[in-house]
């Protein structure tokens, strides 16, 4: 359900579970974690999904388990430290877990229609260890509170002016590959050095 894609230095990864909103199991937070592991010698790495909602977050049949797994961190901070460009192309609505790995993401564009929460302050579990303090360096420590405390639910244009997401388009795999080119066409070791300064 993770779906691999690879033409010359990008990689695209979406997921592939259309049907039950791209909600992540178990299995499918492990594929994609070694799906990014096994990218780290592209200069660009797209992250999307298929179907009307990037992610759901966990699977609700698995939710007792998946609530506390490391796994969502080990996902994010595989792409975290991924050597080259990274970006979320966000196809619709980021929920729960799943804005761990956008946020991990260099850069985030979103369709229009995206909508955006994190509600575990009515699940009454933590966020994923690095996910506060990657929103609060994004969107600032009040919007953070927003999204965390508050159980906001954004819109694209709103995750826009807070700083969430850095871009809106109707096609965010495409403005994804654009923003990707020159990643692309330069020497992958200069894209890890630069990267490295950033």
């Amino acid at each position: 359900m993770i779906r691999t894609e690879r033409v010359g230095n990008l990689v695209v990864l979406t997921l592939d579970r259309p049907d039950k909103a791209n909600a992540l199991t178990a299995a499918m937070l492990t594929d994609l974690r070694d799906a990014v592991l096994a990218a780290y010698d592209a200069s660009a790495l797209i992250l999307t999904g298929n179907g009307r909602v990037f992610s759901a977050g966990a699977d609700l049949q698995d939710i007792t388990t998946l609530a506390t797994s490391p796994l969502w961190e080990e996902v994010s901070s595989a792409i975290a430290r991924h050597p080259g460009l990274t970006i979320a192309a966000l196809n619709g609505t980021l929920a729960g877990g799943a804005m761990g790995m956008a946020l991990a993401c260099d850069m985030r564009t979103a369709v229009p229609s995206a909508r955006f929460f994190y509600p575990v302050i009515k699940m009454g579990v933590r966020p994923q260890p690095s996910d506060p303090a990657r929103l609060i360096a994004l969107c600032g420590p009040a919007r953070a509170r927003m999204l965390l405390m508050g159980a906001s639910k954004w819109t694209a244009d709103q995750a826009l002016t807070f700083g969430l997401i850095d871009d809106i388009a109707d096609d965010p795999v495409a403005a994804a590959k654009d923003l990707c080119a020159a990643a692309c066409a330069a020497d992958p070791a200069y894209v890890r050095d630069l990267k490295s300064v950033l």
